[in-house]
């Protein structure tokens, strides 16, 4: 029921105070004045009374007559109205305490106060009065306005007590009963309240302002039809305040007759209270709006209740998730169900609310909690529904539909009952695949295991095989790997898998990495034969089908596979032009490996390779004795390639052209190139040896000596044992006694610091430390050989020693390593992982400039796969993102969803709802935050985030409800992620800042 607080009260109306004098038998023909003052005050000429009053008091001093004087002296005072009546009246009383007029004097002080609207003094002064020494008017007047003083006090027992004394005055009963009227109604006492009305309503004095109370009364009373036709009467003689009350008690009284058509009109007109509506009055509008099947515009007063917990907040709740279910708006409706959900003030309500929210979540996704959790606390919590069934079916397949596999395998880990192991196979396999597409592959090969232990459904046991291969292959586990993909082989429903089409590829590159060479070439064959569709992997089929006959010897047959791969002019094309060159080496034409070489230099000038078909080429001249060919081709290996390993080689190649040409000035100009140019590398030592026998030839033995004592790393005399030495050392390492080499290799650095052998010991015990996972010892000596002028082990000991940097996370130290593995390597994946990690390593330095110029080297590259790809993408994104250029943010997110998977999908996602919200895009944004919760909900820090973004979007389509309930749950539900909860309260807070202007239910 509806309480009225306003107070709609009658004017008191003020009767002239009647006083009697009498003349005390004292009084002499002297008092003249004194008794034309009083026959003039008994005809109310006051002011005239008043001076005669004054003249006597200051001419007689009689205490008797002063008294008397004092006391009508005030008495004119009060009746004329003037500012010390009070303070005269008060004087008297204190100045003549034994007056036989002390009891009047009080009366007519208290009917002062009261006449001046002061009824708390007058209070003060009526009950100094002695209710028996009164007239039967002066008692009347008395009770009336002692009552009415209660009244205004708040006092009603009071009020009650004094106005019931005068119920039956002629001149006061009408008020009286008007006010205990009011007193009943305000009590709630609506008898008697209406019996006190009834005796007055014939007066029009109060007849226009009891209507409302009337009507106010019926409906409370619950006589709806009454309580109508009286506030439709009093409408139109009402104020506007009046007028907003008694609309609201007609919309009201015909929303509880269920009339609610009629009741939309008067509803719509109520004002609330100071302006505002509560949650009852929103709710009340937007029932009837519900029960006319205008689920629109119930929609728009259900959502005004922001923050309601009670019975009408959970109805409200109830009946906006059926009006979102009405209009298709399913996320929303999720969000208001499981809000009536989490309330128990009404039990069938709170269960009803609690079926179609778990219904809904297993329908559209839910971002608050994996939708398996939701059917099963249903079920916990009501075991006895009689949609038991429905919901245990919902939960099995929702381990799946939901795609949050993480959760699910949680719960299914701890309810393995029979009927859950089919779900729990599907489940275990779906979570190994989100695990292997994000790196993890040792647990991705556990899930693996777990799910081939159910073997329910035979298609997904031989898609687990499979990818136990898959994983077992990149964990260089090979022969593992090919009993895996064998076993694939053998199951009746591999052939319809998605991964049937590629497992002969699969096979062959198991067989590669085995080097069982005839039998990869055999699986690579097999798989060009039956698959022509995916031209990345054909070409890449014929690349390594070339390669399995070329280790195998079988050239010509490599050669057609190499010219398939180039005929496709695909990727690594110049690698199988190459190689193709190569091999008319191995078959005696030498004229066709030089005319193929020659067309590789002109065609290629920038491989990879380039540098190799070079001194390929110069040693096929060398070959075919066109040493001036050859001289000009290393040449031009020296010019164009200065940092090729192949440099030091090739002058080394010409050196040994003029010493056999008998031309030894030249060859020693050349040998002391080497020498100067590449110390203590193995080309050096051998220019050395080599320079010597021309010395020795010569006769020049002392230029010779006088030579090599400028060399720091040449000790003639030491010779023997330093090579036997490294010898014994390098034994061990290549044998792979890992223990026995670092001893070994310490001990010969330490004895021949600048031994014959130094480069290559520092690189073994580099090599040793590292795969011993020493990777700090190993540091030292991979720095010092690439401290040396490039060698053959430059590369490999820049690749092996930026790992090292990267994996301690010091950027820094790594960032250098990383550039001049990109300008030395010479094999193309060294080249990507130095790209890709210089991206990654100046991102994480907040270089954001370079690190986009390295992810967009990387994107460049079609070699890379597209997990390389999402990475460069995201760093890109980021990037702009940290750098405010939203602009650029947004295209990069776009593509990256294009490619991504698993949480970098996700992230794509919510940056997609982000750019549409702030583009004013909210039902678009929302499609992905839904999107995003649906096929992403295992990864909760963005679909936390996009929730935040959805709250905005509903907000900005005038829906406080739901994005106040979903700011709310964030902050309740994401305690994992303080910086998204602080954005969700800083949203909330403005929200329902902004809410209350209009909501006098919210606390703001």
């Amino acid at each position: 029921m509806r309480k009225i607080n306003r107070l709609l009260l009658i004017a008191v109306s003020l009767y002239g105070i009647h006083v009697s004098a009498q003349q005390s038998s004292i009084y002499t023909h002297d008092l003249k004045d004194f008794e034309k003052g009083v026959v003039l005050y008994n005809q109310k000429q006051y002011q005239a009374a008043q001076i005669l009053f004054e003249k006597t008091k200051k001419q007689n001093q009689d205490m008797e007559v002063q008294s008397d004087c004092a006391y009508y002296i005030a008495n004119c005072a009060i009746r004329l109205n003037q500012m010390n009546a009070d303070m005269l009246m008060e004087d008297f009383v204190e100045d003549y305490p034994t007056s036989t007029k002390q009891n009047q004097a009080y009366i007519e002080v208290a009917s002062y106060y009261f006449g001046q609207g002061k009824y708390a003094q007058a209070l003060k002064w009526y009950e100094k009065v002695d209710e028996g020494d009164m007239s039967t008017t002066d008692k009347e007047r008395y009770n009336f306005q002692k009552g009415y003083g209660y009244f205004k006090a708040g006092d009603k027992k009071q009020a009650s007590k004094y106005l019931n004394k005068v119920i039956n005055s002629k001149e006061y009963g009408s008020q009286a009963k008007y006010y205990l009227g009011f007193i009943a109604y305000e009590s709630d006492n609506y008898k008697d309240a209406t019996d006190y009305f009834e005796q007055v309503e014939d007066q029009d004095r109060y007849k226009e302002k009891m209507s409302y109370f009337q009507a106010d009364m019926n409906f409370k009373l619950g006589k709806f039809q009454k309580a109508i036709d009286l506030g439709k009467e009093q409408l139109a003689k009402s104020s506007p305040a009046e007028k907003s009350e008694l609309n609201k008690i007609i919309g009201e009284s015909y929303f509880n007759l269920k009339q609610y058509y009629d009741a939309i009109p008067y509803l719509k007109e109520y004002r609330g209270k100071k302006g505002r509506w509560n949650n009852t009055d929103f709710y009340q509008l937007g029932y009837a709006y519900y029960m006319q099947s205008d689920y629109e515009s119930a929609i728009a007063e259900f959502n005004k209740i922001v923050s309601g917990n009670d019975a009408v907040a959970q109805n409200a709740y109830y009946h906006l998730g059926e009006s979102y279910l009405k209009t298709d708006k399913k996320q929303q409706a999720l969000n208001a169900f499981k809000n009536a959900s989490e309330m128990d003030f009404d039990a069938k309500i709170q269960e009803d609310a609690y079926l179609n929210y778990a219904k809904l979540s297993y329908e559209i996704g839910n971002p608050y909690q994996s939708v398996p959790e939701v059917l099963n606390s249903f079920i916990s919590k009501y075991p006895q529904t009689p949609f038991k069934q429905e919901v245990q079916n919902l939960l099995i397949s929702s381990y799946i539909t939901s795609k949050n596999y993480k959760e699910a395998l949680t719960l299914l880990e701890k309810n393995k009952s029979p009927e859950n192991r089919l779900a729990y196979q599907k489940v275990a396999f779906y979570r190994g695949m989100e695990l292997y597409t994000d790196g993890n592959y040792q647990a991705a090969y556990d899930l693996f295991k777990k799910s081939l232990a159910e073997r329910r459904d035979a298609r997904f046991t031989a898609r687990a095989t499979f990818w136990k291969g898959e994983t077992e292959y990149v964990l260089d586990q090979f022969s593992e790997a090919l009993l895996s993909f064998k076993q694939f082989m053998q199951f009746a429903e591999a052939k319809g898998t998605p991964e049937y089409k590629n497992i002969n590829y699969n096979i062959a590159y198991t067989y590669f990495k085995l080097k069982e060479y005839e039998q990869a070439a055999k699986h690579f064959q097999t798989y060009i034969d039956t698959n022509k569709n995916d031209n990345v992997r054909l070409n890449d089929a014929y690349l390594r089908l070339g390669d399995s006959h070329f280790v195998s010897g079988k050239y010509w047959p490599a050669m057609e596979a190499y010219n398939k791969a180039i005929d496709m002019k695909g990727i690594d094309a110049d690698y199988a032009l190459y190689q193709k060159a190569i091999s008319y080496g191995f078959v005696a034409r030498n004229e066709k490996k030089i005319e193929d070489l020659t067309k590789f230099v002109q065609s290629y000038p920038k491989s990879k390779y380039a540098d190799d078909a070079l001194y390929e080429l110069g040693n096929t001249y060398v070959t075919e004795n066109n040493t001036s060919k050859a001289i000009q081709t290393y040449d031009r290996l020296i010019t164009n390639y200065k940092n090729s390993s192949y440099v030091s080689r090739a002058i080394m190649r010409e050196a040994l052209i003029y010493y056999n040409a008998k031309e030894d000035d030249k060859a020693l100009a050349k040998f002391k190139k080497v020498v100067a140019d590449f110390p203590n590398t193995p080309e050096a030592m051998e220019a050395v040896s080599t320079a010597r026998l021309i010395y020795v030839d010569s006769g020049r033995t002392d230029e010779y000596a006088a030579w090599v004592k400028t060399l720091n790393f040449v000790d003639v005399s030491d010779a023997d044992l330093d090579n036997t030495a490294f010898e014994a050392a390098e034994k061990q390492y290549l044998q792979n006694n890992t223990k026995q080499a670092i001893s070994s290799l310490n001990s010969y650095i330490a004895k021949f610091p600048n031994g014959i052998s130094l480069l290559k010991a520092h690189f073994y015990l580099a090599q040793a430390y590292f795969s011993d996972a020493l990777e700090n010892n190993a540091v030292p000596h991979y720095e010092f050989v690439i401290s040396k002028s490039r060698n053959e082990f430059t590369e490999q000991a820049l690749a092996r020693l930026s790992q090292i940097h990267l994996k301690n996370n010091d950027y820094p130290k790594a960032i250098p390593v990383l550039k001049r593995l990109e300008t030395e390597a010479e094999y193309p994946q060294n080249v990507t992982f130095a790209q890709s990690n210089l991206m990654k390593s100046y991102y994480d330095q907040k270089e954001y400039a370079n690190a986009v110029v390295y992810a967009e080297k990387v994107m460049a590259n079609d070699k890379i796969e597209d997990r390389i790809k999402s990475d460069a993408q995201i760093i890109i994104a980021r990037s702009a993102v940290k750098t405010n250029n939203m602009e650029k943010a947004k295209t990069a997110y776009a593509k990256l969803f294009t490619i991504a998977k698993g949480e970098l999908a996700a992230e794509a996602l919510y940056y997609d709802a982000y750019f549409k919200n702030k583009d004013g895009k909210y039902e678009a944004s929302n499609q992905s935050v839904q999107q995003l919760s649906k096929d992403y909900s295992g990864y909760k820090y963005f679909g936390a985030k996009g929730l935040i973004v959805m709250a905005k979007n509903f907000y900005g389509l005038n829906d406080s409800f739901q994005a106040t309930y979903i700011l709310e749950s964030i902050v309740k539900n994401f305690t994992d992620y303080p910086d998204v909860i602080a954005e969700a309260q800083t949203e909330l807070d403005a929200i329902k800042a902004e809410e209350a202007k209009r909501n006098s239910s919210i606390q703001n």
